[in-house]
């Protein structure tokens, strides 16, 4: 009996294998060299945002420049090259996600299998402690020749408790580490179903560009007198528009209760950009005074953004509608715009965009990406509208169900009272 329990002592000490959960050789030299390879795509990610850099910095530059039909082009072109950036780091990003998933689910199996022979050698242990507890020390005394040796066994068998309670805990240490091993794979696979709907998402936007520039220099045939006078033409039809908005929305009653939404000053929203640059502020602002909106106040804030910059959820909220005026012709609003309700009482419209990420009921969380910023419907230039309604006053509807005749007909479009738009700035984080 000594014996077979002194053997057991032993084998704890020269296998601690079994139980400390180490990876196998094999395993190992696999994860190392998936661990390689995801750091060089991580320097290869490092190159490419260097890369959309440059070309926002670019964009930045044109989009500075006088409208002319050479700026147009220029600009189009560096945004389909900056857009080709994104996808590249997109493409980087799901390679180095998969290999990820690869370097976790090689962990996991070795993990699991590590579970297993553990388990498997307490069970043997715990029946041989069964069988030794089984006896009393009588039965010690009379097995051994003398007082001492029979101490010494009992002393053996106290050992072999205390190690089964170290190992024991070392094996509850191991299945914890194996379900965070998990978890982080069920965030990496999510990750990576988001980041190939983005990719999705971004080669449509590429292909849009191309459709754009096409569009431009044939409905152009390279002539700028031609182009000045498609601008004058989308000027006039944008001027007739926001009569028809200001006549619909002039109809419309609502009665704010201070008490429905949070108070102004109080920061609830993060940035819908990572990158903030603001171009046109809420209200009456001077470029609204110049006569931009025909006097009238400007319904929200512009933030100057490349085409295909991403556009986060402000807040938790559902997808209330998403709609694109632009496919009714000769509608100058809103291009693809998306409206969330938030939680709080106010809901987050955002337009001009080149395509949006989410649909109708999707419940979004903070910092999903919905859309990307565009340059859609009437628009100076690429940039994200933020409009901020107070949830209960606004309504999306067709333009027609308001007035038979109208130049956006059918096109989808929200509509407040006036009393029912928020300055957007009022529940921002502080530049």
């Amino acid at each position: 009996m000594r014996r077979r329990v002194l053997a057991f002592i032993c084998g704890l000490c020269i296998a601690p294998a079994l139980f400390a959960g180490v990876v196998h050789v094999d395993a190992q030299s696999e994860v190392e060299r998936l661990q390689a390879e995801i750091a060089e795509k991580n320097d290869r990610l490092a190159d490419i945002e260097a890369e959309i850099a440059q070309f926002e910095a670019a964009l930045n530059e044109v989009g500075a420049e006088k409208e002319t039909l050479q700026k147009a082009i220029n600009q189009l072109d560096l945004e389909r090259k900056k857009i080709q950036a994104d996808i590249a780091y997109t493409e980087n990003r799901i390679s180095s996600t998969d290999l990820e998933i690869n370097k976790l689910t090689l962990e996991i199996n070795d993990t699991e299998r590590t579970i297993g022979r553990s388990e498997e050698a307490i069970k043997e242990i715990l029946r041989t402690m069964y069988t030794a507890e089984n006896d009393s020390m009588i039965e010690l005394l009379l097995r051994n020749d003398n007082l001492a040796e029979a101490w010494d066994e009992f002393e053996s068998l106290e050992t072999v408790k205390n190690s089964m309670r170290a190992k024991v805990q070392e094996l509850s240490d191991l299945k914890l580490a194996l379900e965070t091993k998990r978890e982080e794979n069920t965030e990496k696979r999510s990750s990576l179903v988001q980041l190939k709907d983005q990719y999705s998402d971004q080669n449509s936007i590429l292909a849009n560009n191309r459709a754009n520039t096409s569009e431009l220099l044939s409905a152009t045939q390279n002539e700028e007198a031609t182009y000045q006078a498609m601008l004058r033409e989308r000027e006039a039809a944008r001027e007739q528009l926001l009569q028809e908005v200001r006549n619909i929305e002039s109809e419309l009653q609502f009665i704010l209760d201070p008490n429905t939404i949070p108070t102004p000053g109080t920061a609830v929203f993060r940035w819908p950009l990572d990158s903030v640059r603001i171009t046109q502020y809420f209200g009456y602002t001077k470029f609204a005074l110049s006569g931009a909106y025909s006097g009238n106040a400007h319904n929200g804030v512009d933030f100057g953004a490349p085409v295909g910059t991403k556009i986060y959820a402000p807040l938790t909220g559902t997808i209330r509608n998403v709609g694109n005026t632009d496919l009714v012709p000769g509608c100058y609003s809103w291009g693809q715009w998306l409206l969330i309700d938030h939680p709080n009482g106010l809901s987050s419209m955002f337009a001009h965009l080149s395509a949006t990420a989410v649909q109708p009921g999707q419940k979004v969380k903070t910092g999903d990406v919905v859309g990307y910023v565009g340059n859609t419907g009437y628009s100076t230039g690429p940039h994200l509208h933020y409009t901020l309604y107070v949830t209960d006053a606004v309504q999306v509807m067709r333009f027609n169900e308001f007035k038979s005749v109208t130049g956006c007909g059918a096109a989808l479009s929200p509509f407040a009272a006036v009393e029912g738009y928020m300055d957007p700035l009022d529940f921002l984080p502080a530049i």
